[in-house]
């Protein structure tokens, strides 16, 4: 039962920070891309990584709030799939391709990125 509310309670902050960082960001951007979505999960990408380097793993409270609940509800992988599914629809196939090839490699960069500084904080 801890473990349920620690994801809660790391839920209960990384959905509300989603939400109002991914509309800040779209609305700074006149554009079909999807930008917000694209900045919750590349930040969402960097915090996990660097939790993961800093075998924050080993943690099980700190993993669980941060990693699990946190990043789970920051990050959105059914957003960025529908948002590449309807810029499909409207015609849109260079940025949806552009959307998932930039989504897909920054994202393994900067949890790479992410985990390289977290193992270098334990070193």
């Amino acid at each position: 039962m801890t473990t349920v509310l620690l994801v809660m309670l790391g839920g209960a902050i990384g959905a509300p920070a989603r939400f109002l960082l991914d509309r800040t960001v779209q609305s700074r951007h006149d554009s079909v891309f999807p930008w917000g979505t694209l900045c919750v999960n590349l930040i969402g990408s960097l915090i996990l990584g660097a939790l993961a380097g800093a075998a924050t793993a080993h943690d099980g409270a700190l993993w669980t709030v941060l990693g699990t609940g946190f990043c789970g509800a920051l990050t959105t992988y059914s957003t960025f799939g529908y948002e590449t599914v309807r810029l499909l629809e409207t015609g849109a196939r260079a940025i949806a391709v552009l959307n998932v090839a930039v989504s897909v490699v920054a994202g393994v960069a900067v949890a790479a990125l992410g985990f390289a500084a977290g193992g270098a904080v334990l070193a």
